[in-house]
């Protein structure tokens, strides 16, 4: 059996390839993709072979997507064949095959697709706040509105946060994070960007922000806003460093506590307080979408032939306004 596959060949170029499938072995799973998702921060970042990335070609991506189970190995205990399922570490692909530990089902025959295909990204950015213990009523601030930055907006606000402030560059996604639950929403490079969330925290400064961009300006921004001893989680992956924070006096003697919110960083077994497992948290996406009380529709940008790859990632090299949900569509795609 023969599949379609994204590889990125070189610096800049993608190509969709076919491929055999291989044989399922005993504890794994054959999945036909509905959807994959485009995490274009990540995907970017390989793409051009920027630091902290593998910088291997080529190379296939696509950590985020649904499909239904095709077929599985004798081992495999928590899905049958036929089920629909969320795929984790995966690739743009129209067969995936992983381990259990990679496959989570979705039980509510409710929700759409289209909308589950988003549920691993948005785990990445709940894990992100579940980290700064917010508290009702603590002021909370997003630092860059992609796919991650959205979703946690969400969350900031179902964590009660208040206010929640978004920030971003770009005029489209911050008008997006106002609908999707945010109080304010700022633009970074305006020289009064600082003094504007400090007053919109009472001169108190941030209590709780999510840093997603992984850009060191941003970082330095950050710690600006916080507040005494004020928290911020590192979600974004950092490509590029440098030594322009002053620690003394922007986190040691303030007090502000930098927490690593990388995704691998979870609980294998069992969730705890602030710290829940990859699939305890896709499994709280799902039920809080059929719930009505987070939003994807909003976020989908465009739904895509794999076909159209080559265009697709020459637009996300060339960074030309991205759209932010872009998803492929593998649906009668052997």
């Amino acid at each position: 059996m023969k599949k379609k596959q994204i590889f990125f060949t070189e610096p800049g170029k993608a190509e969709l390839w076919e491929r055999e499938v291989p044989a399922v072995a005993e504890d794994e799973i054959l999945v036909r993709m509905e959807y994959t998702v485009v995490s274009g921060g990540t995907e970017r970042a390989c793409l051009l072979g920027m630091n902290n990335t593998s910088q291997k070609f080529p190379m296939s991506l696509g950590y985020c997507g649904v499909g239904y189970v095709e077929d599985i190995g004798c081992r495999v205990k928590t899905v049958g064949v036929g089920d629909r399922v969320l795929v984790y570490h995966g690739n743009h692909a129209s067969y995936n095959i992983r381990k259990e530990d990679e496959i989570t089902k979705v039980e509510n025959d409710q929700i759409d697709s289209l909308e589950a295909s988003f549920v691993i990204i948005a785990s990445m950015g709940l894990g992100g706040v579940r980290k700064l213990e917010i508290e009702l009523g603590e002021s909370a601030m997003v630092m860059g509105l992609g796919l991650l930055g959205i979703f946690a907006v969400q969350f900031c606000r179902l964590s009660g946060a208040n206010p929640v402030i978004a920030v971003d560059l770009n005029e489209e996604r911050r008008k997006l994070a106002l609908e999707l639950g945010a109080d304010y929403a700022f633009d970074p490079s305006d020289p009064k960007f600082v003094s504007k969330v400090k007053a919109v925290t009472k001169g108190k400064g941030v209590n709780a922000c999510v840093e997603v961009t992984g850009v060191s300006a941003a970082m330095n921004q950050a710690l600006e806003c916080a507040s005494w001893m004020g928290r911020i989680s590192l979600l974004g992956c950092t490509r590029v460093s440098d030594s322009s924070v002053d620690y003394y006096q922007m986190v040691h003697r303030p007090g502000v506590k930098l927490i690593g919110a990388h995704n691998f960083v979870r609980p294998k077994q069992e969730s705890y307080p602030h710290h829940w497992t990859h699939h305890d948290d896709c499994n709280a996406i799902l039920d809080m979408i059929a719930a009505k009380r987070v939003a994807v529709t909003p976020i989908v940008s465009r739904v895509v032939s794999p076909e159209c790859a080559p265009e697709i990632y020459e637009q996300l090299a060339n960074d030309k306004l991205f759209p932010m949900g872009t998803v492929f569509d593998w649906r009668d795609r052997k």
